[in-house]
């Protein structure tokens, strides 16, 4: 009995230990996030045809958002409140920018989201580029895409995407700072965007 008891009270001390480890690495990892610029370094394409890296997302506080242009709901939706929101918190447009990042980029030229996000704002830009680059970018920022067909027997064929739906909110350092959730409040949307300014 002694050396089951034993045996027992190591494997509890051993599973202690662990998890003060766990807790700890964890800690470090939402420091890092908090003290870094979001995401990784990435070389694209704005709507314009400009190159644009991650050097963008400094400067100002920014409102940064993924989607695609043949979204139904999602993405238009989002892109309408944005603009509404910014024009609220950030009326001159001098304070705030926004950026909408494709998750559809075999679809998605610069040239077409320019033209799908000017019927919107003229105040959130697109980004695009290569489509293995963009999808590099895409997965480093940590936001979930998949492609699904719109019919299962030709997986080929016409596609949608599901994707995250959220709008990542990044202080003037590029810092993560929170997000916007779909269909979320707009006063609350509005209070994330002035907090944002805040710093």
């Amino acid at each position: 009995m002694k050396t089951v008891r034993i045996v027992l009270w190591t494997a509890i001390a051993l599973l202690a230990v662990l998890a003060g480890w766990l807790t700890l690495e964890m800690t470090r990892t939402g420091e890092q996030l908090a003290d870094g610029p979001f995401g990784v370094p990435f070389q694209l394409v704005s709507q314009e045809g400009a190159p644009i890296t991650e050097k963008a997302f400094t400067g100002k506080p920014t409102a940064l958002f993924f989607g695609f242009t043949h979204c139904p709901e999602v993405c238009p939706t989002t892109l309408f409140e944005l603009n509404g929101w910014m024009e609220k918190v950030d009326p001159d447009g001098t304070k705030l920018q926004a950026y909408f990042v494709t998750v559809d980029p075999e679809r998605d030229s610069p040239e077409l989201l320019g033209q799908y996000i000017s019927n919107v704002s003229k105040r959130i830009t697109g980004i695009s580029g290569p489509a293995d680059k963009v999808l590099e970018m895409v997965k480093g920022f940590r936001v979930y895409y998949r492609k699904v067909p719109l019919d299962e027997k030709k997986p080929d064929g016409d596609y949608t995407m599901d994707h995250t739906a959220s709008v990542f909110l990044l202080d003037a350092d590029g810092r993560f700072r929170g997000t916007i959730a779909y269909q979320e409040n707009p006063d609350v949307a509005v209070e994330k965007l002035g907090n944002l300014l805040k710093g």
